[in-house]
């Protein structure tokens, strides 16, 4: 059984999909619910997503790795990314963590570092908005081979899971194989 608390919604399924009603709600005390009607939520969500969209088409089409996208296959990468932000000194990546993700640097500056002995970092690369990192250790289903560190004041990446990542990048797996040479 759900209980649900005040700010969480529920029969969103129901209006996305114009299927029946899964379960019942019934109040166990006195409540004020909002409802909206199909038609507009539906036009809340597309045009949320459409927002979203056009928020990452332009930043997208300048990214050097997915220039030799079409703008339908970047626009499913705009619609499955995922925004984080980070301050300075977080670590986005850390060395010999499990890879499952793929970044693109939206905002902000970062910086590699590999830990040698004794715990020393050595800094191997500078990175800025349109830079990506993360690919290695889901290409070759690795650890995390660096540490990638905000240097800047605050930071944003659109970041993508392993599966989605797979599946939406696999025309620019040979691309992303080659620049791995670049560390």
């Amino acid at each position: 059984m759900k209980v649900y608390q005040p700010g969480e919604g529920f029969g969103e399924l129901a209006l996305l999909y114009n299927a029946p009603r899964a379960a019942t709600i019934t109040a166990l005390s006195a409540s004020t619910v909002w409802r909206l009607d199909r038609d507009t939520f539906n036009h809340i969500v597309k045009d949320s997503a459409q927002k979203k969209r056009e928020k990452y088409d332009n930043f997208l089409q300048t990214v050097p790795i997915l220039q030799s996208l079409d703008p339908y296959e970047r626009s499913k990468i705009g619609d499955a990314v995922r925004e984080e932000r980070f301050s300075e000194g977080d670590y986005i990546i850390k060395q010999g963590d499990t890879g499952d993700k793929f970044y693109i640097l939206d905002e902000g500056t970062a910086i590699a570092t590999k830990t040698g002995g004794g715990g020393s970092q050595t800094k191997v690369m500078d990175y800025k908005p349109g830079d990506y990192f993360g690919e290695k250790a889901l290409l070759l289903n690795d650890v995390r081979a660096a540490n990638i560190i905000v240097t800047s004041k605050d930071a944003m990446t659109l970041s993508l899971e392993r599966e989605t990542f797979k599946r939406l990048l696999g025309p620019l797996d040979d691309i992303l194989q080659r620049n791995m040479g670049n560390y």
